[in-house]
């Protein structure tokens, strides 16, 4: 509520209704596909083999959203509050994880990890070993996924952390607190919201891999999934998994919202925030660095050593390569425009959602968090779909395409979008309706730039996602648009590894170009 107003003004329910029925498209085809087969689908669904996966799929996302947090907070800290060298830098390489594609990072583990991998090789010479352990499994599948998908909680925690009010935090230390009692008492719990919608992008992204599991062969429910749609004439039962993964992604949903409370993250007064005073690293700036430096190197510089060792491998043995330059601007374009349509997408749902909490909000807030947990596929042939049968002139075109994204992706916009909308006080908005403004006026002047580091972190976390999406962009893509994604695929599926690694580079480093831009212009 705000302002004394209990009903949100049309410029608000108006978008996030539409946005809700868009998000509802892909649940309702599940639902007729899955019940159209009467009670058949449910005596498969609730087999011995079904609650395996279910197990399987829950410790997965368990473990891997534990090691996350565990690796993005200190980063998120030390890149935001203190002195440690390379800042920017840092900021930049810690969130470039994001582009790399599971189903490449699969392979990358494979090949450098695996019983007969490049570390064995290198190993047998001086060494004499001759087989690793495997690293087929649970530890592969975890520790890939861990590191490819704590950058979701990074960027989360730093936008929270640039909205803090400083004197929050000085207060506790002017009553005579420590650093370490400040932090734990007044910060960190300052930082749920960041750290809960962090967690949750991090527990869905898992709960929708199929990338790295089916390479690292660690069975999920994305895996049987996809391999009902791919193998079997009758989609039904892939429906109805789908089906129970949305009700599994509902649930995590939910244990978000009841660990985010009722609890408000925002100084009680209507100052604007200045920035933090730095804190001085002193002797731990080495520890600080070296921490920094092995989660860059494992997660982003050791993949691109041996993508790089790819390219030259392939190059020495007379490897045609061709610079795909037009699957470059189509990726970038594509994800930009899909970025800013989620962030629009985002911006009524939040504002719903922080300032006019009820019946409408929550299940509009619920949903938004459906599709990120789905395989891309099962959005796709939802829109499929809905595009023959209801809507022929979207049907192969960029802005089905769109759609799609949106449905996919408006999740991870909308988790760094609440968060900063949690942090702004109301008062600021009462401030400026007080002197005339429409409620629109003052959304757009005081509200939106003060949660700019949010929006920025969505649009990044969104284009990322989109460079490297795969089974959407196949299925749905214009005739003849091809994008990086789309390049790396074919190659990969046709064993040219080494042609399928040029275009991998050139999907990081076409990542970096805007990410670099965006992380440089944040307030520090």
């Amino acid at each position: 509520m705000a302002g004394g107003r209990t009903t949100p003004p049309a410029v608000i329910w108006v978008p996030a209704v539409f946005v809700g029925a868009a998000l509802l498209l892909p649940l309702v085809y599940l639902i007729v596909r899955t019940f159209d087969a009467g009670g058949d689908v449910w005596d498969l669904l609730f087999r011995q083999k079904v609650a395996a996966i279910l197990g399987r799929t829950i410790l997965l996302v368990i473990t891997v959203t534990a090691g996350s947090i565990v690796l993005a907070l200190p980063l998120a800290w030390l890149t935001t509050r203190t002195d440690l060298p390379f800042r920017r830098a840092w900021i930049v390489l810690s969130a470039l994880p994001l582009v790399i594609p599971s189903y490449v990072a699969g392979f990358i583990v494979i090949a450098a990890l695996g019983p007969r991998g490049m570390l064995q090789q290198s190993l047998d010479g001086p060494f004499g070993i001759d087989r690793l352990p495997d690293i087929h499994g649970f530890a592969g599948a975890m520790l890939t996924l861990t590191f490819l998908s704590f950058p979701y909680v990074f960027l989360t925690v730093r936008a929270a952390l640039l909205r803090i009010d400083p004197a929050m935090e000085e207060s506790s230390r002017g009553l005579g607190h420590g650093s370490w009692t400040t932090f734990f008492f007044v910060t960190l719990p300052l930082l749920r919201p960041g750290i809960a919608a962090g967690g949750l992008l991090v527990a869905l992204y898992t709960l929708s891999d199929f990338g790295a599991v089916s390479l690292l062969r660690y069975e999920t429910f994305t895996w049987a999934i996809f391999v009902q749609y791919e193998s079997a004439l009758d989609r039904t039962l892939g429906a109805g998994l789908s089906l129970s993964l949305v009700v599994l992604a509902l649930a995590i949903v939910g244990l978000e919202v009841f660990s985010r409370g009722r609890a408000r993250y925002y100084s009680s007064s209507s100052s604007v925030s200045r920035p933090p005073a730095r804190v001085r690293l002193g002797r731990w700036r080495w520890p600080a660095l070296a921490f920094c430096a092995a989660i860059v190197a494992v997660s982003l510089a050791a993949p691109m050593s041996i993508l790089g060792y790819w390219v030259a491998r392939g190059i020495s043995a007379g490897e045609p390569f061709n610079l795909v330059w037009e699957a470059v601007g189509n990726s970038v374009y594509i994800a930009a425009l899909a970025a800013a349509a989620a962030v629009i997408a985002a911006l009524p749902v939040a504002a719903l959602s922080v300032r006019y909490p009820g019946v409408l909000s929550g299940p509009l807030e619920r949903l938004s968090y459906v599709g990120f947990a789905l395989p891309g596929i099962a959005i796709a042939l939802a829109l499929v779909f809905f595009g023959a049968r209801y809507a022929p002139p979207l049907y192969q075109t960029t802005g089905l395409l769109l759609l799609a994204y949106v449905v996919l992706f408006i999740s991870p916009a909308l988790g760094a979008v609440r968060t900063s909308f949690l942090q702004i006080s109301p008062r600021i908005e009462e401030a400026a309706r007080s002197l005339g403004n429409s409620p629109l006026r003052a959304f757009a002047s005081v509200t939106l730039p003060v949660a700019r580091p949010g929006i920025f972190a969505g649009w990044a976390l969104v284009f990322l996602l989109v460079m490297k999406e795969l089974p959407a962009t196949l299925i749905l893509s214009p005739i003849g648009f091809n994008t990086l994604a789309t390049s790396i695929w074919s190659a990969a599926s046709e064993a040219f590894f080494a042609r399928a690694a040029l275009p991998a580079l050139l999907l990081i480093a076409a990542s970096a170009i805007p990410l670099t831009f965006l992380m440089l212009r944040e307030r520090r």
